[in-house]
């Protein structure tokens, strides 16, 4: 097993990972995606518990299965994202629900956990916060302009659905990146807390991307010291964080 340093390296990229997503998803009114998606990995986890392999693979067979799914709900129904990932969770966590059968492992699912890190999961990690980050800086234009007006989208000859495609791809290996650390319960508060207190700091486009990055990184960050200082659990400490930050950005008035 690998250090704590490497814990923390791991759990920043996440951070940014979430933070810039979440910009993204609160742009695109789909923020609330976040919380609900992040339990479509429970199924992946419970399955995984009983075959004795590492939870984490579980999650993402889940995860990234339940974004195709939510893609060709969208394409091929009248379903708004709201109400397709509404019909992956409702199923997600009953099906979970049965599989874990363990009080400490559905814990461990629910708020992270599952020992520590292996050297194949921190390089997994790095490479899927890293990827996060780097495809949506290179589609961050199409997406703000198909968030303003698809019918411009269209006139520019963006293939939106193919972009809605990769934005959902690129939210669940956010909420996967920061299953470890958070768990399936919290995973999906990193992308819609710290875009929230962004959102009200912030009154640019380009500010507010990166204030919901900074913002995601500060949580984890300052999760990390409060959770090893007085020995709470990390992931509801982070999220306990974030939530404060919000409500310190609530003082601050608008313009």
């Amino acid at each position: 097993m690998l250090s704590p340093i490497y814990s923390i390296i791991l759990a920043v990229l996440a951070a940014a990972a979430a933070g810039l997503v979440g910009s993204f998803a609160l742009m695109k009114k789909t923020v609330l995606a976040g919380d609900v998606m992040s339990h479509v990995a429970i199924p992946g986890l419970g399955l995984a518990l009983i075959w004795n392999i590492n939870p984490l693979i579980g999650g993402a067979a889940t995860l990234l299965l339940g974004a195709i799914i939510i893609w060709r709900l969208e394409e091929k129904t009248s379903l708004s994202s709201e109400a397709a990932i509404g019909v992956i969770f409702a199923s997600s966590v009953a099906l979970g629900a049965l599989l874990i059968n363990s009080k400490e492992e559905l814990i461990d699912a629910l708020f992270g956990g599952f020992g520590g890190l292996s050297t194949n999961e921190f390089i997994f990690g790095v490479a899927a916060s890293l990827f996060v980050i780097i495809v949506l800086w290179i589609l961050r234009n199409k997406l703000i302009i198909n968030l303003f007006s698809s019918d411009l989208a269209a006139s520019a000859n963006i293939n939106t659905s193919g972009l809605n495609l990769w934005f959902i791809i690129l939210f669940a290996l956010t909420i996967l990146s920061g299953l470890r650390f958070l768990g399936a319960l919290l995973a999906g508060a990193l992308i819609i807390v710290p875009a929230a207190a962004a959102r009200q700091l912030t009154h640019s486009l380009g500010w507010f991307i990166g204030m919901s990055t900074l913002l995601s990184v500060v949580s984890v960050i300052l999760g990390f010291i409060i959770s090893n200082t007085y020995g709470l659990e990390l992931g509801p400490t982070v999220v306990v964080v974030a939530a404060g930050i919000f409500v310190l950005s609530l003082l601050k008035k608008k313009e």
